[in-house]
Protein backbone atom coordinates (compact mmCIF):
# COMPACT_ATOMS: atom_id res chain seq x y z
CA UNK A 1 0.00 0.00 0.00
CA UNK A 2 1.10 3.53 -0.99
CA UNK A 3 1.85 6.13 1.61
CA UNK A 4 -0.18 8.70 1.79
CA UNK A 5 1.07 12.41 1.28
CA UNK A 6 1.62 14.13 4.36
CA UNK A 7 0.22 18.07 4.99
CA UNK A 8 3.48 20.37 4.22
CA UNK A 9 3.59 24.12 5.41
CA UNK A 10 6.12 26.60 5.54
CA UNK A 11 7.03 29.30 7.89
CA UNK A 12 9.92 31.03 9.45
CA UNK A 13 11.51 29.74 12.70
CA UNK A 14 11.23 32.24 15.58
CA UNK A 15 12.79 30.30 18.77
CA UNK A 16 15.25 27.69 18.45
CA UNK A 17 16.06 27.56 22.54
CA UNK A 18 14.75 24.20 23.31
CA UNK A 19 16.47 21.04 22.32
CA UNK A 20 15.66 19.24 19.16
CA UNK A 21 12.66 21.40 18.92
CA UNK A 22 12.13 25.31 17.48
CA UNK A 23 9.37 27.15 17.17
CA UNK A 24 7.76 27.88 13.61
CA UNK A 25 5.54 30.97 12.63
CA UNK A 26 3.13 29.90 9.95
CA UNK A 27 1.58 33.20 8.04
CA UNK A 28 -1.26 32.79 5.94
CA UNK A 29 -3.15 36.02 4.19
CA UNK A 30 -6.76 35.53 4.14
CA UNK A 31 -9.45 38.25 2.57
CA UNK A 32 -11.37 40.29 5.50
CA UNK A 33 -15.17 39.27 5.20
CA UNK A 34 -16.29 42.92 4.39
CA UNK A 35 -13.63 45.31 2.97
CA UNK A 36 -11.71 42.29 1.05
CA UNK A 37 -8.03 43.59 2.02
CA UNK A 38 -5.85 40.53 2.55
CA UNK A 39 -5.05 40.23 5.85
CA UNK A 40 -2.30 38.44 7.53
CA UNK A 41 -3.06 35.72 10.07
CA UNK A 42 -0.20 33.78 12.33
CA UNK A 43 0.06 30.60 14.04
CA UNK A 44 2.68 28.86 15.79
CA UNK A 45 3.80 25.42 15.55
CA UNK A 46 6.09 23.07 17.90
CA UNK A 47 8.32 21.23 15.17
CA UNK A 48 11.07 18.79 15.61
CA UNK A 49 14.07 19.19 14.48
CA UNK A 50 16.30 15.95 13.58
CA UNK A 51 19.20 15.95 11.07
CA UNK A 52 18.87 19.61 9.68
CA UNK A 53 20.25 22.67 12.88
CA UNK A 54 17.70 25.47 11.89
CA UNK A 55 18.27 28.75 13.54
CA UNK A 56 16.15 32.05 14.18
CA UNK A 57 14.77 33.83 10.83
CA UNK A 58 15.40 30.69 8.89
CA UNK A 59 12.61 30.02 6.56
CA UNK A 60 11.57 26.68 6.73
CA UNK A 61 9.42 23.52 6.10
CA UNK A 62 7.66 21.41 8.01
CA UNK A 63 5.46 18.48 7.85
CA UNK A 64 2.75 16.28 9.79
CA UNK A 65 3.78 13.79 12.13
CA UNK A 66 2.20 11.49 14.29
CA UNK A 67 2.42 13.67 18.14
CA UNK A 68 4.99 13.07 19.74
CA UNK A 69 3.91 15.19 22.60
CA UNK A 70 1.49 17.41 23.84
CA UNK A 71 2.03 20.40 21.59
CA UNK A 72 4.88 18.85 18.95
CA UNK A 73 2.69 17.21 16.24
CA UNK A 74 5.31 18.61 13.24
CA UNK A 75 9.03 17.81 12.28
CA UNK A 76 11.21 20.12 10.31
CA UNK A 77 11.58 18.35 7.02
CA UNK A 78 13.92 21.34 4.93
CA UNK A 79 15.48 24.42 5.48
CA UNK A 80 14.27 26.59 2.32
CA UNK A 81 16.25 29.68 3.04
CA UNK A 82 18.48 30.70 5.48
CA UNK A 83 18.64 33.79 7.84
CA UNK A 84 20.99 36.69 6.30
CA UNK A 85 23.49 38.41 9.61
CA UNK A 86 24.42 41.36 9.03
CA UNK A 87 27.68 42.89 10.69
Amino acid sequence: MAERKRQTLVGEVVSDSMEKTVVVQVTRKIPHPVYRKFVKRFKKHLAHVESVEPKVGDIVQISAMRPMSKRKRWRVSEIIRESVKIG
